[in-house]
């Protein structure tokens, strides 16, 4: 079990989500829209529409500027231009509020990445709520590819593991889409 300490009150929660396990790979990965904010700009996040452009790095996170969250957009925001040189977009999602968000987005995202507003429907489409009655997620990554199948999943309350792991399953998704055989 970890402890979490948030505004004066502490919760108690396991790495687990309170919807049980997360999604699967191979997995239909579930469409929103929602808003979001990228260097302190909101804006509306759509999954269909970034998918688009290439994969897409979901993470979750529990709630912005604690300490693993904030080594998390950290790691993120520095391996950014890698995700972008494999042709994939991170997005940083949590139950936080847009004020929040959007403060977060300039202060540890660096503008370098979006992070968004998980509401219900999102949290348990992906299975991530950490208990039934919070708005809070748990710490975990998709890799959702073009075909909107989850490629990727990891899920665990150390934040270091989740930036190596996507990135390391983007770059596998580059290679695999370069050495496919032109379509006739």
């Amino acid at each position: 079990m970890t402890a979490l300490l948030l505004a004066g009150g502490a919760y108690v929660y396991s790495s687990r989500s309170a919807n049980a396990e997360p999604l699967e790979v191979g997995a239909a990965a579930p469409d929103f829209e929602t808003t979001g904010a990228l260097a302190g700009k909101p804006f509306k996040v759509s999954l269909s529409d970034k998918l688009k452009n290439g994969p897409v790095v979901l993470y979750f996170f529990p709630k912005a500027f604690t300490e693993g969250c904030t080594i998390e957009a950290n790691m993120f925001a520095e391996a950014t231009a890698d995700f972008e040189a494999a042709g994939a977009t991170v997005i940083g999602m949590s139950g936080d509020s847009m004020e929040e968000l959007t403060k977060f987005s300039v202060e540890e995202c660096r503008d370098k990445f979006a992070v968004a507003r998980a509401d219900d429907a999102v949290m348990d489409g992906y299975q991530v709520r950490m208990e039934p009655t919070l708005a809070l997620t748990n710490r975990t990554s998709y890799v959702i590819d073009q075909d909107s199948k989850i490629a990727l999943v990891h899920s665990a309350q150390d934040p270091r593991g989740h930036v190596k792991m996507t990135l390391e399953k983007v770059k596998q998704l580059e290679r695999a889409k370069t050495a496919a055989p032109p379509e006739n």
